[in-house]
C-alpha cells in the first residue's frame, strides 16, 4: 500500500527511541496513597511523553474510595502510569506508576514483577495511608525510599519524626521533593539509585 506525503509519520518518534549507549534497563515502581502525587512524579521526570490511565472519577467511588484531604480531585489513576528516564548515557530507568485507591491495589502484584526498587510518596496529611503500602513493599522485600512529597497546606515534621512514625529502618533514606518539579524527581530516583547499590555492596561483602 502506498503512502501519502501528507500522512502521519509511522513509528516512535526520535525522542522516544532508546539511546544506543544505554547498557542496563532498571524497572523502579512508584507507589503511594491515593492523590499522594505518582502520576505527577511520572509525568515531571520521564523523557518521553508518559503514559497515563488517568479515568474520571464517578459517583460509584462514593463510599468506596477514601478521598480526604483530597476532595478537590476528578480523576485517579485504573491501572498504570509509564515513563522513561536515563540517569545517564548507560543506565535507563522504566517507571511504572502505581494505582492509589485500595480497590486497584490487585493490580501491584504485577506491577512489583522485576522492580528492582521503589520510590514511597508521602503526603502528610494523610500519613496513614502510607503504612500498608510500605507493608506491602518489605513483604515482597522490594528495597524502597521514602518521598515527602510538598503540598503548599501540607503540616511540615522532622524527618527522623517521619522517621519514627513509619517505623523506618535507620538505613532506609527519607526526603522531601516537589513531585511537580523535574529535578526534584531525579534527585529521589538517584537516592534510591545509590541506596540500591549501597544494599548491593554490602551483601557482596558479606
Amino acid at each position: 500500500m502506498d503512502f501519502k506525503s501528507s500522512d502521519p509519520p509511522r513509528g516512535p518518534l526520535p525522542a522516544d527511541i532508546l539511546p544506543q549507549t544505554a547498557a542496563a534497563a532498571v524497572k523502579i515502581v512508584i507507589v503511594g496513597g491515593f492523590g499522594v502525587g505518582k502520576t505527577t512524579m511520572v509525568g515531571a521526570v520521564s523523557e518521553i511523553k508518559p503514559l497515563t490511565t488517568e479515568e474520571t472519577m464517578t459517583k460509584a467511588g462514593i463510599g468506596v474510595d477514601d478521598t480526604r484531604g483530597v476532595a478537590h480531585k476528578t480523576t485517579t489513576t485504573v491501572a498504570m502510569d509509564f515513563g522513561r528516564i536515563s540517569i545517564n548515557d548507560e543506565l535507563v530507568l522504566y517507571l511504572f506508576g502505581t494505582p492509589g485507591q485500595e480497590r486497584f491495589w490487585f493490580l501491584w502484584r504485577g506491577l512489583f514483577e522485576g522492580a528492582l526498587g521503589a520510590v514511597v510518596l508521602l503526603d502528610t496529611r494523610r500519613l496513614e495511608t502510607s503504612f500498608d503500602v510500605i507493608g506491602r513493599l518489605e513483604e515482597r522485600g522490594v528495597p524502597f525510599v521514602v518521598a515527602v512529597n510538598s503540598f503548599p497546606d501540607a503540616p511540615e515534621h522532622p524527618l527522623e519524626e517521619l522517621r519514627q512514625a513509619l517505623d523506618l529502618p535507620h538505613a532506609v533514606p527519607i526526603l522531601v521533593c516537589d513531585a511537580r518539579r523535574r529535578d526534584s524527581s531525579r534527585d529521589v530516583l538517584l537516592t534510591l539509585m545509590r541506596y540500591l547499590h549501597s544494599q548491593a555492596a554490602t551483601q557482596e561483602a558479606m
